[in-house]
């Protein structure tokens, strides 16, 4: 077993490929777009002005086996007066030798900067893919949501590493999602007593909506567990591979009297299209086969609402399962049969509130794993 800090590009194709390597066989694996990971890797991603990452490799026989990444955030450090290091982007075989020498390596590397704690998975922050999958093992992952085998959890915990909290996807159909009519009532009267109103995002000032979407994410997260500011300059650059297959009618705004105070973004679930890309590669071959199946075939019949937040001052209304209701209410609209939320909280009992308003279920739960 010999784990290689990556330097080279050599190095950084066979990071790229170990999932490809492990999980091929998997039917319900979705292979990530390469380009989408290399993007998110990229030194040019506005996280890494305030944050530093390490990729290592680990080969046996020469033969690239698994991949972790370590991770320190300045900012999350100094918000939390904390000493932490993370880790993500952790793919193994089951050979417990594979983990304990990839943690090593991440652990060997925190200890000399000085960190106090490993926490993780973060791919690479709590603002992207984050968590460990383990349950539902017989589903596919929606879009931007991690996935990884059974096995993994075990690895993870035989080096250490215990619970420090459980995120939550929910899940609905379009024909479940019917809201009780008493309660459609209540929500009318609320709206109407406190000038609440939900409209779409307006994509001709697409600049000024983001600004405040983020504004309003800052606001609503600050106090939950792990939360990381994030800038304009990173929400741009997440969202740019997205543009394309995200929805202006599917960016709800919630005002009160005018006034922005809450939002949710919905993303259409590329993954049932890229689970047919095996190779991740976007060859003439496969741009041909997105194009049919995004255009011609309409293969994409899910949609995931990947982040709803309210500002604080009005988070003693009802606004989230507003907003939630808001895509029950357009769902026979739209071609999508069925949304996931997510991630939430373990402890977010008022978004989990909202949920169970649209008659959602809790069907799959992610963990991040934390060892002092």
């Amino acid at each position: 077993m010999n784990v290689v800090l990556c330097k080279s590009s050599r190095h950084f194709r066979d990071f790229i490929q170990v999932p490809y390597h492990l999980h091929a066989q998997d039917p319900n694996w979705v292979p990530p777009l390469r380009s989408l990971t290399k993007h998110v890797l990229n030194r040019k991603n506005p996280l890494y002005q305030h944050a530093e990452i390490q990729l290592w490799v680990a080969y046996s026989n020469h033969k690239p086996v698994g991949r972790i990444a370590g991770i320190i955030h300045s900012v999350h450090n100094q918000l939390y007066n904390e000493k932490t290091a993370f880790w993500g982007f952790f793919e193994a075989d089951e050979s417990a030798d594979t983990a304990k020498a990839l943690f090593h390596a991440v652990e060997q590397w925190a200890l000399e900067q000085h960190m106090m704690s490993v926490r993780g998975p973060m791919n690479p922050s709590i603002n992207y893919e984050c968590g460990l999958q383990i349950s539902a093992f017989d589903t596919k992952p929606f879009v931007m949501m991690p996935q990884n085998p059974e096995y993994y959890h075990n690895l993870v915990e035989k080096q250490g590493y215990e619970k420090i909290k459980d995120l939550q996807a929910w899940i609905v159909g379009r024909d479940e999602s019917h809201i009780h009519p008493k309660k459609v009532a209540l929500i009318k009267q609320l709206q109407k007593k406190h000038q609440i109103t939900i409209r779409p995002m307006n994509r001709k000032h697409f600049d000024q909506e983001m600004e405040c979407v983020v504004a309003i994410y800052n606001d609503a997260w600050k106090r939950n567990w792990g939360y990381l500011p994030l800038t304009l300059d990173e929400f741009h650059y997440m969202a740019s591979d997205l543009k394309s297959i995200v929805q202006s009618d599917y960016i709800y705004i919630a005002e009160i009297a005018g006034e922005p105070c809450g939002f949710s973004l919905a993303i259409p679930d590329l993954n049932q299209v890229l689970v047919k890309l095996r190779n991740g590669k976007l060859s003439p071959t496969n741009i041909m086969k997105l194009i049919w199946h995004l255009k011609v075939r309409n293969t994409m019949t899910q949609t995931r609402v990947a982040l709803l937040g309210v500002l604080q001052k009005y988070q003693h209304l009802p606004i989230g399962g507003m907003l939630y209701c808001e895509y029950s209410k357009r769902s026979s609209h739209t071609p999508y049969e069925q949304f996931e939320c997510s991630w939430i909280l373990e402890d977010n009992h008022a978004m989990q509130a909202g949920l169970q308003l649209v008659k959602a279920t809790h069907y799959k739960t992610y963990r991040v794993y934390e060892k002092k």
